[in-house]
């Protein structure tokens, strides 16, 4: 019971970060939380091959309120494109829904060495100076987005990430700024942390030995520790992204993904 109570205490300081990096940079937290639970669950006594699975969707779930007030404030601030998000939403929602049938087929170890290798090659992109000619750039035609909407959610809902890590570079090499950027990926992430969930939900429902507290593959404990803060901090994210200037921005993002990246490369290759 210490440990669990421990435990929900640093969930709750975990999620302080969660919720400034989403308003800041418009990740859902993904990429800090799944590490993180990874490295948490099985000191709780979580059954090791429920470990990658939990984590993800519960993961995901806590993006479901942490995008949300994340949206919510960068709406306030006008820095969302509803035009390209009603273009956004319908493929986000449907990859991610996919991504929890197809997560248990994928061997967690793979997951983890791909995630490590990807958040790197994200962060060497983002790292990149603003060229030009990148401004002149527009979203390509509606299929097409749809298509890598698709695509993007259903690799989110695989790794427990909200898609920020994609979509933010995404939208900037089609010339969007980088504030937009991030508001469009707050909603994207969202989109993809409720499909996501509800996956998990079904995909876990009836598996046996489970951890008490856990709805599908969701771990409560850790997701009401997570959101109680990562909630609250997330509009004092969004206050700093509106003062910010976009080349620091992206070098804050870089500079968070290449050390996020390098953890994970060791813990995934040496375990």
């Amino acid at each position: 019971m210490d440990s669990l109570w421990l435990a929900i205490v640093i969930f709750m300081a975990l999620g302080s970060v969660v919720g400034f990096m989403a308003g800041l940079l418009g990740i859902g937290g993904g990429l800090i939380v799944v590490p993180a639970l990874f490295y948490l669950l099985p000191k709780l006594g979580v059954n090791a091959d429920y470990v990658p699975l939990i984590a993800i969707a519960t993961s995901l779930a806590n993006m479901v309120l942490t995008t949300f007030s994340s949206v919510a404030a960068h709406h306030r601030r006008q820095n969302l494109d509803w035009n390209v998000a009603k273009v956004l939403v319908p493929g986000i929602f449907i990859g991610a829904m996919l991504s929890g049938s197809v997560a248990s087929y994928i061997p967690a170890e793979a997951m983890k060495q791909f995630f490590a290798v990807f958040v790197i090659l994200m962060a060497i992109n983002m790292a990149k100076p603003i060229k030009a000619e990148a401004n002149v750039r527009s979203l390509p035609s509606v299929p097409v987005l749809f298509v890598l909407m698709v695509v993007i959610a259903i690799l989110c809902g695989l790794l427990g990430i909200g898609g920020g890590v994609i979509i933010v570079p995404l939208l900037c090499y089609f010339g969007q700024k980088m504030q937009r950027a991030v508001g469009l990926s707050s909603m994207a992430g969202f989109c993809v942390a409720l499909a996501g969930s509800i996956g998990y939900i079904i995909a876990g429902w009836n598996v046996p030995d489970l951890p008490s507290g856990t709805m599908g593959y969701i771990y409560t404990p850790a997701l009401i520790g997570i959101a109680l803060t990562s909630t609250l901090v997330a509009p004092l994210g969004v206050k700093a992204a509106m003062t910010w200037p976009t080349p620091t921005l992206k070098k804050v993002f870089a500079v968070f993904l290449f050390f996020v990246g390098i953890e994970l490369v060791i813990s995934s290759f040496s375990g």
